[in-house]
């Protein structure tokens, strides 16, 4: 059946890519979407979920194939999380969760670490969560300060995370910390979630995307061997920015998918409803809205297939182009649900109408692997730093701008 958002990004994929999203589809259509607002209703880890998006292979797709994945290009894995996320944040949740609680392991990790752990973790009989933040430091990595000291055989961990997502379900934390006595030097460090000196907190109750918790963990003198150091000393930060890169890109597909799902619901709503004896959708004003939210949809995914096929071919620039699609998408997703919201009236206020529970789930993906501002910043500073190096626009004489 036809669909209102245009399928033409699905052109680009394989045969076995597109046969993948046809699944993908049938699960959210046949029992992810059905079960959204159950999940929803408590913040409790979605177990139904993860282990039908495991057994379904789709949670394999974030590892290689050599260890039991199917590694898929980042191209495919936004129009996942894109179709998972236009009905379950969750779900998509998910999916984001594991490039962004795997990926040091699968980037740094060794040979027989990787032999050990991936294909468990594909296939999902245990988990991993990323233990990066912490009290006072998020997006700023360089501003950690969870101190990992050398010791005989290995290392020691001590510090504070917090917002963890899968913490109290996790079998592994991948915790990125400083060298004591090089503190300029990041390691990634793998820990099990039972070793002594590890305390994982109370749950934290949040303003929505439920099924997928958070908490705090604690370490105090947790011993890590050398053969659970990812990458080399020093390569910690490297690998944290990647997996924020890759989780970034989620972000920003999960919003879009969000965006699509608010404006069928509330394009379908103007139809169904009446006012002064005609449909809502023949005003002008509400097909005005109706317009901006499609039109600025479709933009904010050609940005996001921009930065997913600059990560999948190695460009030097991809990490500056998933920071503005994360910016661009989620800021939309926001303003795009408000709307939605809107335009549905007191209806759309109800908890039992799917759109009061993606009102409360879109502000995270502002907020999320780095805030809009924090992108803001980013992208401007990069634009700062390359223009004195870029070519000059022609229709400018030589010399200082101050000079006209």
């Amino acid at each position: 059946m036809q669909r209102l958002f245009s399928d033409h990004y699905l052109q680009a994929l394989t045969p076995d890519e597109r046969a993948l999203m046809a699944k993908v589809r049938d699960l959210c259509r046949e029992r992810i979407g059905p079960a959204a607002a159950d999940v929803a209703r408590s913040d409790t880890f979605c177990w139904d979920t993860f282990r039908l998006l495991c057994e379904s292979g789709i949670v394999a797709t974030a590892f290689p194939k050599e260890y039991g994945g199917s590694d898929a290009r980042q191209l495919v894995r936004i129009r996942i999380v894109e179709e998972l996320g236009r009905v379950c944040s969750a779900a998509a949740s998910l999916i984001t969760g594991t490039d962004l609680s795997a990926r040091a392991l699968v980037a740094g990790g060794s040979v027989a670490l990787k032999q050990e752990l991936l294909p468990a973790l594909a296939a999902g009989s245990i988990q991993s969560a990323f233990a990066l933040t912490e009290p006072a430091a998020g997006s700023d990595v360089r501003g950690l300060t969870t101190r990992v000291r050398r010791t005989d055989g290995g290392y020691l961990i001590n510090g504070r995370k917090k917002f963890i997502t899968r913490a109290g379900v996790a079998d592994w934390f991948v915790v990125i910390g400083r060298l004591e006595d090089e503190s300029g030097q990041f390691v990634a460090l793998l820990t099990a979630s039972g070793a002594n000196g590890v305390t994982v907190g109370c749950e934290d109750g949040k303003l929505g995307w439920y099924g997928v918790p958070i908490a705090g963990i604690a370490f105090d003198e947790v011993f890590v061997p050398d053969s659970h150091r990812l990458g080399n000393e020093g390569e910690g930060f490297a690998l944290a920015q990647d997996a924020l890169l890759r989780a970034r890109i989620g972000h920003a597909s999960m919003a879009i998918g969000r965006a699509i799902g608010a404006a069928e619901i509330c394009a379908l709503y103007t139809a169904d409803r009446s006012v002064a004896g005609k449909a809502l959708g023949q005003n002008q004003g509400v097909q005005w809205m109706l317009a901006e939210m499609t039109t600025s949809i479709e933009a904010a995914r050609a940005l996001v297939a921009l930065a997913a096929e600059k990560y999948d071919r190695g460009d030097a620039d991809a990490a500056i182009f998933a920071s503005m699609a994360k910016l661009h998408a989620t800021d939309l997703g926001m303003r795009v649900v408000t709307d939605a919201l809107q335009l549905t009236g007191g209806r759309g206020y109800l908890r039992d109408f799917p759109l009061e529970r993606f009102f409360r789930d879109a502000k995270l993906n502002q907020i999320g692997e780095g805030a809009s501002e924090v992108h803001k910043t980013v992208i401007g500073r990069d634009v700062v730093r390359r223009v004195r190096d870029s070519e000059r626009n022609p229709c400018l004489r030589n010399g200082p701008l101050t000079d006209y």
